[in-house]
C-alpha cells in the first residue's frame, strides 16, 4: 500500500509538473506559428494581387491548348519529302517555318526518302504491329506518289497528329482548327472539303475526283480504324493492280486518275464516308457535305469548310486566303508528279480538266470529243495530223519572236530543231489543205483556220484573192463559224 501511495504521489506530481510547463511551452511556439502563418498569408497575396502580365489573346490560347490537349490529340506536325529540313530548298523552309512559328507547343518531325522504310519497319514489324504484308509492300513499291500517300496514312494511324504537304502553309494556329462549339472530346479526326462538283460526278472522266475531300492537310487522333482500313484497302487495291498487268508490285504502271482513286483523295474520301456511316448507323454521302456554310461534326469527323485547307481553288466556291475560314494554303509546287502519271489528254482538244470545273467549257470539251469520237480512222488522222503540224507552225512563231504567222519566215527559217512537217498533209506548208486541194475542217464543217484567224490560202485560188480579208470575201469563200473550244478564264482569288 506504501508503495502504491508513492507511486501514484510521484505520478501526480509528474502530471503536475508537465501541465505547469505545456501552456508556457506553446506560449513561447506562438510568436513563431504567427510569423509563419503571416508569411503564408503574405506570400499567397502577393501572387494574387501580382499584375497580370499574360494578354487575353495568350489566355485564349491557353484555354485552347488544354481543350485539344485533354482531347487526345497528339501535339506533333508530320511533313514527308525526299530530304530532311536542313536540305530543304528555301521555298519548302519557308512553309516548313510558318508551322514551328504559329505552334511553338508542337513537335516537328520529317520523314524522308532515306528513312521512312525504317520507320515502316519498326511500328509494322515483328517489333511493331507485325503487319509484315504491310512492310513488303512498302519495300516493293516504287511509284513515289503511291508511296507518299500510303505512308502519311501509316504514319497517322500510329501517331496521329497533324499531317500536312510539304507545299502547304500554315495561316493559323493548329490549335484554332475545331470552333468551341464542339465538344473536342467527340472530335475523332479533322478534314476539309477540297472538291465540290457533284453535278459532275457521272462524267467519264470528272467523276471519280468530282467530290472529296482534301488529304494534304488534316488531323486525327492515333490508332484510327478508318486509317487501318484505309490502308488495307490500298494494299488489295495495289495487288489487283499487278494481277491485272501481270506484272510484279514494283512495276505497275498507274495514269492520274488511277492514283486518285487508289490512294489519293477519291480513296480517302471513300473511306472516310463509309466510317461515317457505320459510325452514326445510317449510309452517309457526299450531298451532306455539298454547298456546306459551315463546319459539321458526323460520326466524330468534323468537317470544315472547303475554304478551310482548300481556298484559291478558282471551283467549288472555295473563295481566298485571305477568308477568315482559310487555314492553310496549298502551294502546290511539289505537286510534279502528274508529269509522271499524265491525265487523259484528247490529241486535239487536251485536257478537260483545264476547265476548272467551269460547266460550260466542260459541256463543249464534251460535245468536240463526241464529234471526233463519230469520224472515220482515216479522218482522225488527217485531224490529229493537222494539229501537230499547227503546234509545229506556234512553236516556231514563238521561237522567232514574230508578231503573227508568216508562212515565207517558216520557208526560210532553220528547220534542224523542228519535227519534219506531214507533207501529205499539208503541202508546201499552207496549212488547212488536203493533197487533193480540198480544206481541212473542223468537226461542225467550219474550215480550220491559221493560227492568226485568218482563212488558209487556197493554192487554187485567183492570185488577188490570197490578199483579201475576210469581211471582204464573198459570202460564199468566208465562213465565219469557227470551231467551239473550250476557253477558261483564270478567276482571281
Amino acid at each position: 500500500m506504501e508503495k502504491l501511495r508513492k507511486t501514484r504521489s510521484r505520478s501526480m506530481q509528474t502530471t503536475s509538473q508537465f501541465g505547469g510547463r505545456l501552456p508556457k511551452q506553446i506560449q513561447r511556439a506562438l510568436p513563431i506559428y504567427a510569423v509563419l502563418i503571416l508569411l503564408i498569408l503574405i506570400i499567397s497575396s502577393v501572387g494574387n494581387l501580382k499584375p497580370s502580365t499574360v494578354s487575353h489573346e495568350k489566355r485564349s490560347t491557353q484555354k485552347v491548348l488544354k481543350r485539344s490537349a485533354a482531347a487526345g490529340f497528339p501535339r506533333k506536325i508530320w511533313q514527308t519529302w525526299k530530304v530532311d529540313p536542313l536540305g530543304f530548298a528555301e521555298r519548302d523552309l519557308l512553309s516548313a517555318r510558318t508551322w514551328t512559328q504559329l505552334n511553338p507547343g508542337h513537335r516537328y518531325e520529317v520523314l524522308t526518302d532515306n528513312n521512312d522504310f525504317y520507320y515502316v519497319e519498326t511500328h509494322f514489324g515483328p517489333d511493331g504491329l507485325d503487319r509484315p504484308d504491310i512492310v513488303d509492300m512498302y519495300r516493293s513499291l516504287k511509284v513515289q506518289i503511291i508511296k507518299a500517300d500510303l505512308l502519311r496514312y501509316l504514319i497517322m494511324y500510329v501517331e496521329g497528329g497533324v499531317y500536312t504537304d510539304i507545299d502547304v502553309e500554315a495561316l493559323k494556329p493548329v490549335d484554332s482548327w475545331i470552333p468551341d462549339r464542339y465538344p473536342v472530346g467527340d472530335v475523332d479526326m479533322v478534314v476539309s472539303v477540297e472538291i465540290d462538283e457533284p453535278e459532275f460526278k457521272d462524267h467519264p472522266i470528272l467523276g471519280p475526283k468530282s467530290q472529296s475531300f482534301c488529304q494534304w492537310t488534316f488531323m486525327c487522333k492515333p490508332r484510327l480504324p478508318v486509317m487501318l482500313a484505309l490502308v488495307d484497302h490500298i494494299l488489295q487495291w495495289l495487288n489487283d493492280v499487278a494481277a491485272k498487268q501481270n506484272v510484279p508490285i514494283s512495276e505497275i504502271k498507274l495514269d492520274f486518275d488511277e492514283v486518285i482513286s487508289g490512294t489519293g483523295p477519291s480513296a480517302f474520301t471513300e473511306a472516310i464516308l463509309k466510317e461515317m456511316g457505320t459510325k452514326t448507323g445510317n449510309p452517309v454521302d457526299w450531298m451532306t457535305f455539298h454547298g456546306m456554310r459551315e463546319s459539321k461534326l458526323v460520326g466524330g469527323f468534323l468537317v470544315l469548310t472547303v475554304e478551310a485547307f482548300a481556298a484559291g481553288q478558282g471551283h467549288s466556291d472555295s473563295g481566298n486566303h485571305n477568308a477568315r475560314g482559310a487555314l492553310v494554303k496549298h502551294h502546290y509546287h511539289a505537286s510534279e508528279w502528274p508529269l509522271l502519271h499524265p491525265r487523259f489528254s484528247h490529241p486535239i482538244y487536251g485536257e478537260v480538266e483545264k476547265c476548272n470545273w467551269e460547266p460550260e467549257c466542260v459541256r463543249i470539251w464534251d460535245e468536240n470529243k463526241a464529234k471526233f469520237d463519230a469520224l472515220s480512222p482515216e479522218e482522225k488522222e488527217k485531224q490529229i495530223a493537222v494539229k501537230k503540224a499547227l503546234d509545229e507552225h506556234d512553236a516556231l512563231h514563238a521561237q522567232m519572236g514574230a508578231q503573227s504567222f508568216d508562212p515565207n519566215a517558216l520557208m526560210s527559217a532553220p528547220q534542224k530543231n523542228l519535227n519534219p512537217l506531214p507533207q501529205a498533209v499539208i503541202p508546201q506548208l499552207q496549212p488547212g489543205f488536203y493533197p487533193d486541194g480540198s480544206p481541212v475542217r473542223n468537226l461542225d464543217g467550219s474550215i480550220l483556220r491559221n493560227l492568226d484567224g485568218s482563212l488558209p490560202i487556197n493554192p487554187n485560188a485567183p492570185p488577188p484573192a490570197q490578199n483579201l480579208e475576210i469581211k471582204d470575201l464573198p459570202a460564199s469563200q468566208a465562213d465565219s463559224t469557227l470551231p467551239a473550244q473550250p476557253q477558261t478564264q483564270p478567276k482571281p482569288e
